[in-house]
Formats: structure tokens, C-alpha cells, sequence
């Protein structure tokens, strides 16, 4: 099942500035290996991407918005799944 993904300007920056790929980031949100909910509006997805080297993704979700919102995205150096 596709859900649409509304991406904030941040959130693009990002992932020009971190060559991060939007489907790396659809993987993450689909089947992420973790998840953190840190606030009522803010869900961490994560997932270890192959293609980069196996370092971990992170995005941040805002999930009360419809469509979901990606706040940003990186990749986590602290942490290894």
C-alpha cells in the first residue's frame, strides 16, 4: 500500500545537501527495521540502507499530518541496527 508522503522544504534541502534518495526514504517509512515515537507529532522511522554503505536512516514523521509530513532526514551515525 503507497501512502503519500508531503515533504517539508527542510526536509528537501536535506536530502539534496545528504544525497539522500526518495526511495531510501520510502523504504524507511514502509518497512523500517526501528521506529521511536518521541512526541504526539513526531515519529522516527529508521532503517539501514545497502546502497549507502548500510548506514542507518532516520526520518522524522509528522504523522497527525494528512498526508504524512517528513520533517527531515539523515543518516544516524550513532546508531547501528
Amino acid at each position: 500500500m503507497d501512502v503519500f508522503l508531503k515533504y517539508t522544504a527542510h526536509a528537501r534541502i536535506m536530502m539534496h545537501e545528504r544525497t539522500i534518495q526518495e526511495d531510501w526514504i520510502i523504504r524507511t517509512f514502509h518497512e523500517p527495521v526501528m521506529t521511536e515515537k518521541r512526541q504526539h507529532d513526531e515519529i522516527h522511522y529508521l532503517k539501514p540502507i545497502p546502497e549507502a554503505d548500510g548506514k542507518v536512516l532516520r526520518v522524522i514523521i509528522n504523522p497527525i499530518s494528512d498526508p504524512p509530513q517528513i520533517i527531515t532526514v539523515f543518516f544516524d551515525r550513532r546508531i547501528q541496527l
